[in-house]
């Protein structure tokens, strides 16, 4: 007798295992959601959550953003219910599919975000490096300006400084320096010319 029920409990534990995962009872649910019927889809609900939540762990292996496609993947359960044929498949492995789907697609936006924000920031660093770069040449055409200002005699050098650098006009650096304006623009010219060749040989 023993033996008979030790073999009849192996029995039902096999057909336990030989049992298709698909729950008629998620089925109908599913069903009278897609007319509207709230209850059942909080039934359908609390039976599949946990389920998408899992699923959508591993997907996105962040649990915040699970939480996230997981409350995402029940609305459009409830949205799409009409959708849903129970001639071509169970209730929990079509959520479960629109799941893997959401899951999968919040996957690609967060790489699409970061790759984004990746881009921004190289392009960020390009504009600094660019800036710098600016900065750097402005700087050394100052010095190779001011150098070839050291160079030239002080008559042609007082001229362009007070004309470039002070502002003044052709007659205020005639009267600042009490030259004739007609020698002013002269020595300017030629200041300027030796200036330019300077420039040209330290480039």
């Amino acid at each position: 007798m023993d033996r008979g029920t030790g073999s009849q409990r192996k029995g039902d534990t096999q057909g336990r295992r030989g049992e298709s995962t698909d729950d008629p009872g998620l089925d109908q649910l599913l069903v009278r959601a897609a007319d509207g019927d709230e209850e059942a889809f909080a039934g359908l609900y609390e039976a599949l959550v946990d389920t998408v939540m899992g699923l959508a762990c591993r997907v996105v292996r962040d649990k915040a953003q699970a939480e996230e496609v997981t409350q995402d993947v029940m609305v459009e359960v409830w949205r799409t219910a009409k959708q849903f044929q129970p001639a071509r498949g169970a209730a929990r492995n079509w959520v479960l599919t629109l799941a893997h789907r959401r899951a999968v697609d919040r996957v690609r936006s967060v790489a699409a975000g970061r790759a984004r924000e990746l881009r921004a920031a190289v392009r960020e660093q390009e504009r600094s490096f660019d800036t710098v770069a600016e900065e750097v040449e402005v700087r050394e055409e100052q010095r190779v300006v001011f150098r070839c200002l050291t160079e030239l005699a002080r008559e042609l050098r007082l001229p362009l400084v007070l004309a470039y650098y002070e502002g003044l006009t052709y007659a205020e650096v005639a009267e600042a320096l009490s030259t004739p304006p007609g020698t002013i623009k002269s020595r300017m010219r030629q200041g300027l010319k030796r200036l330019y060749d300077c420039m040209e040989a330290g480039s």
